[in-house]
């Protein structure tokens, strides 16, 4: 999540992953921050969980 409107579903997830450069409520929320969008944050746990079950 980065925006407001991802608080409710960060809390419903269960485990809510936000990019560095999310409003700071988001952060709060977050259980894992990744880098930024710009930084590809996203892509790179994404790369790292693919590897982890591969």
């Amino acid at each position: 999540g980065d925006g407001e409107n991802d608080r409710e579903l960060l809390d419903w997830a269960g485990f809510g992953v936000a990019v560095a450069n999310a409003h700071e409520d988001v952060l709060a929320r977050a259980d894992l921050v990744v880098p930024s969008v710009q930084e590809e944050g996203v892509a790179a746990l994404l790369e790292a969980y693919l590897d982890s079950v591969a």
